[in-house]
């Protein structure tokens, strides 16, 4: 295999959409555990399917749902077009939502059994001595759930770099601007390549085993 020969420019595309995706999932699991967690009832079921859902959905399913929402030819899609000049299918952007939608279920269910493990005397005690609920959730219910959340944010960023099925649906495989490392290596051993394939295969399982890594030290310490 010539090195000199290598584009890397799916790294720099699969890196982008990974830190995207995993910035939007950070924000959207915390909202949506917190919110479920305060759900009660046959709704809270309700509510935990439909956003668990991308995680068990083949990624293809989910990837031409996405397709029928976000085309042009479509309200909604025409919507964004239209009228803020936005859009998703076939463009970066398309990679963003496509991981972040197939990402946002590890962050959501990490997000919310870290939550649901904080004892809630402790928010109780707080309660008593007059904290109000926003600065409860920031200087005692995150930090205590920090090593939770940082799994669940480290497990999503490897599921938004590996995603391949959803992103292929809504964003395609255009050179220089969709084509992730996944996309790249599907098409190298099409056209018979498996050098290079094995090479990104390579770097793929690398950046998973540092990021599985970080959990187990993670969590260690928390343990410790």
């Amino acid at each position: 295999m010539d090195w000199n020969s290598i584009d890397f420019t799916p790294l720099w595309i699969t890196l982008k959409t990974g830190l995207a995706a995993s910035f939007f999932s950070f924000f959207l699991g915390i909202i949506a555990a917190e919110l479920v967690i305060n759900t009660r009832g046959r709704i809270r079921a309700f509510w935990d399917g439909i956003l668990t859902m991308p995680m068990v959905l083949p990624p293809t399913v989910a990837g031409y749902i996405m397709l029928r929402i976000f085309s042009t030819r479509r309200t909604f899609g025409g919507f964004l077009n239209h009228t803020f000049g936005i859009q998703v299918v076939h463009t970066w952007l398309g990679c963003v939502v496509a991981a972040t939608i197939i990402a946002f279920p590890l962050m959501y269910r990490n997000a919310r059994a870290a939550f649901e493990q904080i004892d809630e005397n402790v928010i109780y005690a707080a309660r008593t001595l007059g904290i109000n609920e926003w600065k409860i959730f920031w200087k005692i219910r995150l930090p205590m759930a920090k090593p939770g959340i940082i799994s669940g944010l480290t497990l999503a960023f490897a599921r938004a770099i590996g995603e391949y099925g959803a992103t292929s649906m809504l964003a395609g495989n255009i050179a220089g601007k969709t084509s992730t490392i996944s996309q790249q290596i599907a098409m190298v051993i099409q056209s018979g390549d498996y050098a290079t394939a094995g090479f990104w295969c390579i770097v793929i399982t690398a950046i998973s085993f540092v990021c599985l890594v970080s959990i187990n030290l993670i969590c260690g310490k928390k343990r410790k």
